[in-house]
């Protein structure tokens, strides 16, 4: 498993991390030499010393304070400017430290741990003017800022890739969704500001308050034409991001995703999609997975081991749909459209060099049948399904590194989660919950037979496997008696009283082989008959020696428009691709490039403070805050996909130190400064045992924030 990436990512990570911090204490030191102050440490990172360098000592490995007190029989701090030339003594000592957490500069006269620890030397901290004071103070933070402006300058000449600020897929009953928005508007101001990245557009919606809606204006293709239409969405906390949302997804571009922690449930999602015309056992990918239609894909096409896969379908790119040039993932999907269930020509170019066609599958997009009552732990309110049917749990994918791996195997399909027959995802999820650090009591179905097993439930309330939707096989889970907000609405086949495990036959005397059948009938029934107002279905119960039953479902107008609306997909959704992308550039201007980067810096120092105010409010969780092992672990990712995404990385997190570390909390500059200005208000610093109790109270908060941060990043890798 990557923990945090490649060890040249994590070298180029913390080399950056290592110059902001350079920078910010290069600020104070130097503010403090303008005013006259005595500088006994420059320090980067904290602990133990690991190279320092002093004037006239040279280079040492650990401090040099050891060679000091030989020459002179004191600690540096005590000797005099005289005493420091006679024994040919710097003042300062350069250091480079073990633990790259930050930094400090040592100033004669100023100790944030002992305030009363002062100097009546001239060239003391305590000695100068106030307001020199509070420009060595704010020297670091302004230092970070021009850094960040400068880093965005470069980043913005050569210019920057981003997520464009078009929607993809548009998550069922969620805002964006209740609102009207459609996958491929383009997001193009919100309420009046404008919107360059999807990124913006995320952080608008993190950003709202409660009961407070974005006004939204999109441009929507028409045909050989874009139409403006303006939309007022209510964003609501989602339990999944921690944070405010209004449940879009990015726009897709055609080539497949490159991202390591996602190829490998690309696997199965391929080969489900029909990209190979032969199963590993033998039979037809087709056959396996219930389509009847014959695969395009090329006899060349043989399903690859998992080694080969990661080398040719890494970033395989779509080159053409129905012989049509594809640009986004739009085209595949808009021949979805007009499948009528059939695969669709395509064609693919793959990271060896080679082409082929494949008939990509298709699917229906189920109705989403959303709970009347959610229980409190769950993190979904729906399940997607028809006629107020659900589909039995899969288990689409199960890594080498979980603890399942051996014990669950991929495309099992789940009958039995501890006492509950025939689970709903939301309930499987549930009972794997409550299992955390135990095992669970599985029933599954392995290549048509029945096995019990028990994997191990991590201590997170996760088994680490894929989890999907066993439409490939006609048995149902639970089905829903009412769906919708309270009281709920009664669903198509509330009245025939359905166990859970029981097998649909036939719909209407056609035979049903999987629940993409299911789907083509009654739509085709439907098609037929607009307004009809029954089916039949045949159904075996999951008991000895069942005998099929045929009864009827009544469908009433709402029902009908409902089914009417439903159609077809490709079987690989957008998130499986790249997403599609925008390049912020000043085009080779440096004015305009210096302009870009003060309104990036403005933007990133308005959106540190509202996160910050987010977190208080409570619309953004702790859990999404990031430590020094979170950011290291994202800056790896980024530095993944080139230089000038890192160096667009360091300066957001530039601008995010400066913010940070100008806050008023004891012991941050931002808590120096309050200080100095009340120095400056009553004529005299606050007394030391109050700086002493706040200096105390600040190293609790940030330790107490370490704490957390470390955790939440060690859990957010681990998981």
């Amino acid at each position: 498993m990557e923990i945090l990436g490649t060890g040249a990512n994590i070298l180029l990570v913390l080399i950056g991390f290592g110059l902001l911090i350079a920078i910010h204490e290069f600020g104070h030191f130097a503010a403090a030499k303008w005013a006259g102050v005595r500088v006994d440490g420059f320090a980067i990172g904290m602990g133990p010393v690991i190279l320092a360098f002093r004037k006239g000592v040279g280079i040492r490995f650990g401090s040099t304070e050891s060679i000091v007190h030989e020459r002179s029989g004191k600690r540096t701090i005590q000797l005099s400017e005289s005493e420091l030339k006679q024994f040919n003594i710097g003042e300062t000592e350069y250091s480079l430290r073990a633990l790259p957490l930050g930094g400090f500069v040592r100033m004669l006269g100023q100790d944030d741990l002992d305030p009363a620890a002062t100097s009546s030397d001239p060239r003391s901290y305590t000695r100068i003017a106030v307001w020199k004071r509070m420009i060595i103070v704010s020297a670091g933070v302004t230092c970070n800022i021009v850094l960040a402006i400068a880093m965005f300058v470069v980043a913005f000449m050569i210019g920057v890739r981003f997520e464009a600020p078009i929607v993809g897929a548009v998550l069922p009953a969620d805002p964006a969704a209740k609102a009207g928005i459609q996958a491929g508007d383009r997001v193009i101001a919100i309420d009046g500001a404008p919107v360059s990245t999807f990124a913006d557009l995320q952080i608008a919606a993190a950003m709202g308050k409660s009961n407070e809606a974005l006004h939204m204006t999109i441009e929507r293709p028409s045909g050989r034409d874009t139409k403006t239409i303006h939309f007022d969405v209510t964003p609501q906390h989602s339990e999944v991001a921690g944070m405010m949302s209004i449940g879009i997804a990015p726009a897709a571009s055609t080539r497949l995703t490159t991202d390591s922690e996602a190829v490998p449930f690309l696997y199965n999602v391929l080969r489900r999609a029909g990209f190979w015309n032969h199963a590993p056992d033998g039979m037809t990918a087709n056959h396996l997975w219930g389509i009847n239609q014959p695969s395009l894909s090329g006899p060349n096409l043989t399903t690859p081991d998992r080694a080969t896969f990661n080398k040719s379908f890494r970033g395989a790119t779509l080159l053409t749909v129905n012989g049509n040039q594809a640009t986004t993932y739009t085209a595949l999907d808009d021949a979805s459209l007009k499948s009528l269930g059939q695969p669709i020509e395509t064609r693919w170019t793959f990271g060896d060099g080679s082409e082929s066609d494949i008939g990509v599958n298709c699917v229906p997009v189920w109705q989403i049948l959303e709970y009347t009552n959610k229980p409190p732990k769950a993190l979904i309110d729906f399940e997607q399904g028809f006629l107020g049917m659900a589909p039995l749990v899969r288990i689409g994918h199960v890594p080498e590194t979980s603890a399942a791996n051996g014990v669950l195997m991929d495309d099992d399909v789940v009958l039995r989660a501890g006492d509950i027959a025939g689970p709903r995802q939301m309930e499987f999820r549930l009972a794997v919950q409550e299992h955390a650090g135990k095992t669970i009591n599985l029933r599954i179905l392995r290549d048509g037979k029945e096995i019990d097993c028990a994997p191990i439930v991590g201590r997170d309330g996760k088994l680490g496997v894929e989890i999907g939707s066993a439409w490939e096989i006609p048995l149902i889970a639970r089905p829903f008696s009412v769906v919708g907000p309270p009281p709920g609405i009664p669903t198509a086949v509330a009245e025939l009283n359905l166990m859970p495990l029981t097998r649909i036959d036939a719909v209407n005397g056609q035979s049903i082989g999987n629940w993409n059948d299911l789907f083509r009938v009654v739509r085709g029934a439907l098609t037929k008959q607009p307004n009809i107002d029954q089916l039949s279905i045949k159904t075996t119960p999951p008991t000895p020696s069942a005998i099929p039953e045929e009864r009827m479902i009544h469908l009433d107008s709402s029902a009908r428009d409902s089914l009417a609306k439903m159609r077809w997909r490709p079987a690989i959704g957008p998130e499986w691709f790249m997403p599609a992308e925008v390049v912020l550039t000043a085009g080779g201007d440096p004015l305009r490039a210096v302009g870009m980067g003060f309104t990036e810096t403005r933007k990133m120092v308005l959106t540190t403070y509202l996160t910050l105010d987010r977190l208080f409010r409570g619309t953004v969780a702790v859990s999404q805050l990031r430590g020094p092992v979170g950011i290291v672990h994202i800056g790896t990712r980024i530095a993944d996909r080139g230089m000038t995404y890192l160096v667009f990385f360091l300066a957001m997190i530039s601008v995010n130190l400066a913010v940070i570390n100008f806050l008023p909390i004891p012991i941050a500059d931002g808590g120096l400064m309050v200080f100095l200005i009340y120095e400056k208000l009553r004529g005299k610093p606050p007394s030391p045992s109050f700086q002493s109790g706040a200096m105390l109270a600040g190293l609790i908060l940030v330790g107490v924030l370490f704490a957390v941060t470390f955790y939440n990043d060690v859990m957010r890798l681990v998981n």
